[in-house]
C-alpha cells in the first residue's frame, strides 16, 4: 500500500463537537432592555455561526444542535452538521453528540461564547484528543464546555451544572480548564458593555443594527 494512502487510514477522525443553538425569536431576552429582537438575533447567529467556523478551523466536526426548524434550516444555510432537538431539552439533544461519536472523543460546546478564538479551542480539543476529560466552568457554574471520550454520558445542564458534570467525571481525573475566552457568555445587559469594547465585530453589528 502506497506510504500516503496508509498514513491516510491513519489519521485521526475528527472531535464530534456539539453546538447547542437555541430559538433565534427568544434568543438572549434578558438583553431586551438595551438592544431590540433584530440584533439579538443577529448576534445569536453570529456567535454561533463563529463557534462552528473556529471548531472546523481546529479540526473539530461542529455538530449544531439545533432548538426548532428555523435553526436548523439557518444551519443547513451554513452546510453546517444538523440534529433537531425533537421536543426533548438540552440533555438528550447533547446525548445525540456522545452517539455520533461512537466512542470517539466528544465535545460539548456553548455557542455563545463571544471572547472565543482558536487558540483557546486547540488547547480544548488537545486535552480531549489525547483521551483526557476536560471540563470548563462558567462564572455562574454552569459548563460552557465539556469533552470526554465516555461512550454514555448522563449531562445535566442547569444551574451548578459544572459541579454536577465534574462529579460524574471523577473517575477520569478531568482537566479543569479555566479561561475567560470559554468562560464568558453574553447573558446580561453588562455583558454586553464589557464585551462590545473587545470585540470589533459585535459593536458593528451593534451599531448597524441598533444604532441607539
Amino acid at each position: 500500500m502506497p506510504k500516503g494512502r496508509a498514513a491516510a487510514n491513519l489519521r485521526p477522525m475528527p472531535i464530534v463537537a456539539g453546538v447547542p443553538v437555541k430559538s433565534f425569536s427568544a434568543a438572549k431576552k434578558r438583553l431586551a432592555a438595551v438592544i431590540g429582537p433584530e440584533a439579538r438575533i443577529a448576534l445569536s447567529q453570529e456567535m454561533a455561526r463563529r463557534t462552528c467556523t473556529l471548531l472546523a478551523e481546529v479540526g473539530a466536526r461542529p455538530l449544531v444542535l439545533a432548538a426548532d426548524t428555523e435553526v436548523a434550516r439557518w444551519a443547513k444555510s451554513l452546510a453546517l452538521e444538523v440534529v433537531l432537538d425533537q421536543g426533548s431539552d438540552l440533555n438528550q439533544a447533547a446525548a445525540a453528540t456522545v452517539a455520533l461519536a461512537s466512542g470517539e472523543p466528544w465535545l460539548l460546546l456553548h455557542a455563545d461564547l463571544p471572547l472565543l478564538d482558536s487558540a483557546v479551542l486547540a488547547t480544548l480539543l488537545a486535552a480531549v484528543s489525547d483521551g483526557r476529560a476536560v471540563i470548563v466552568p462558567s462564572r455562574d457554574g454552569g459548563t460552557p464546555a465539556i469533552g470526554a471520550s465516555e461512550r454514555a454520558f448522563a449531562f445535566s445542564y442547569g444551574p451548578s451544572s459544572f459541579h454536577r458534570h465534574l462529579r460524574q467525571l471523577a473517575a477520569s481525573h478531568p482537566t479543569v480548564l479555566v479561561d475567560p475566552r470559554l468562560a464568558i457568555d453574553l447573558d446580561e445587559p453588562t455583558d454586553l458593555e464589557v464585551v462590545r469594547r473587545r470585540v470589533p465585530w459585535m459593536a458593528t453589528i451593534l451599531d448597524s443594527l441598533d444604532p441607539s
